[in-house]
């Protein structure tokens, strides 16, 4: 089930958490979106492989935007989470 409050943009980056101890996790380019508010799930091009799957996050899971004027006032490199 998604995280109330997380949203992307094509462009911004999905980070995800690793699952164990000492894993640094992964993290890619959100390439496609399936809804018009940006919810997930996303398409998403994963800097490690280059594949692009279909994905639903996570709690361990982040949005970085990169885009200049999002929607409730995010700027470049602000975080889309919320405690």
């Amino acid at each position: 089930m998604p995280r109330a409050g997380l949203w992307a943009r094509v462009g911004d980056r999905l980070i995800v958490g690793g699952a164990t101890v000492g894993d640094e996790g992964r993290d890619g380019e959100i390439v496609g979106l399936h809804h018009p508010d940006g919810t997930p799930p996303f398409d998403v091009r994963w800097s490690d492989t280059g594949r692009v799957t279909e994905v639903f996050p996570g709690p361990d899971a982040r949005v970085q935007h990169f885009a200049p004027h999002g929607p409730r006032g995010a700027g470049p490199g602000k975080d889309a989470t919320r405690s």
